[in-house]
């Protein structure tokens, strides 16, 4: 079921499925993609008591800025903020909170600095504290970050704006080159992008993450905070795929000193940046199985 919650700087679009008494599950998708990169992992989260919200990220979907004027930005506290401010807007407490890719990288704020409503999290794709504009990075990192460095030219920003659909089916193609994956499911998502916000924040997102762009002031002392960079309070599991030729499996390896109550890291063989859409049945099992140990 389609809804629409207001924040302080969005009017957000969400899903929502399963149980209408059940445990709260927030699963935040990443880019390029959209909420339905949940789908086949759903039936067991609600087989397992989960009602599931499925935010569009800013810049996705029906998602919008509640003022014209506000700026687009796409770093990593502003994603952060607003993921957090859902919680807020939903009165969503004891959460388990599961993102992919940027929806990862979101999950990671809100566990640092914004944690009161989360019991635990589960990142996909992403590591943490790999995205500081100094930080150190392999040749071959550096190579699978192509896409980055894109947008920096003028034939990048014209690629998002103007060719959007090509260039995501080329990077779902590249980033798991050993995934066949459906052409309708593709086709499904890509509406999302078609938000006019879309290009901008995605060009901002990139820039700023490399320090070639201002950020927000609003996420100033978010974006201090994180440069420290802030360690997740919450209890995570880590899942990565194997063969992600996006964010290598070398981002979320050795990350286990910024995660105090506990970081287990799963690496999926053989999957590559898309775990809930390549091997759904691994991801619930790996959303589920802390479930068995807690109270």
């Amino acid at each position: 079921m389609s809804h629409t919650v207001s924040t302080p700087d969005l009017d957000i679009a969400y899903l929502t499925s399963g149980p209408s008494d059940g445990k709260p599950l927030v699963a935040a998708h990443g880019w390029p993609d959209d909420p339905h990169c949940w789908d086949g992992v759903l039936p067991e989260l609600h087989a397992a008591g989960y009602q599931v919200f499925r935010p569009y990220l800013r810049g996705f979907g029906e998602t919008r800025f509640r003022e014209d004027g506000a700026m687009r930005s796409g770093q990593i506290g502003a994603l952060g903020k607003d993921l957090a401010d859902f919680l807020d807007a939903l009165d969503l407490r004891d959460v388990v909170l599961v993102g992919h890719d940027w929806g990862a990288r979101a999950a990671y704020v809100v566990g640092s600095l914004f944690p009161d409503r989360v019991r635990r999290i589960v990142a996909i794709s992403a590591g943490h504290a790999t995205n500081h504009p100094y930080a150190p990075l392999s040749w071959e990192l550096s190579h699978a970050y192509w896409y980055e460095w894109f947008v920096a030219t003028d034939r990048g920003r014209r690629a998002m704006h103007d060719d959007r659909r090509a260039f995501c089916r080329y990077l779902w193609r590249s980033w798991s080159p050993t995934w066949d994956f459906a052409e309708a499911d593709f086709d499904a998502a890509a509406p999302a992008w078609d938000n006019d916000d879309w290009p901008q924040i995605t060009i901002h997102a990139y820039l700023h993450r490399w320090g070639e762009a201002p950020g927000d002031p609003a996420y100033a002392a978010i974006e201090h905070q994180l440069a420290i960079p802030a360690p997740v309070l919450c209890p995570t599991v880590m899942v990565h795929g194997g063969a992600d030729a996006d964010n290598l499996p070398e981002t979320s390896e050795g990350k286990e000193h910024l995660f105090p109550n506990g970081y287990r890291r799963i690496v999926l063989d053989g999957v590559g940046h898309f775990p809930p859409r390549e091997a759904p049945g691994a991801v619930a099992e790996a959303i589920l199985s802390p479930d068995s140990s807690e109270g």
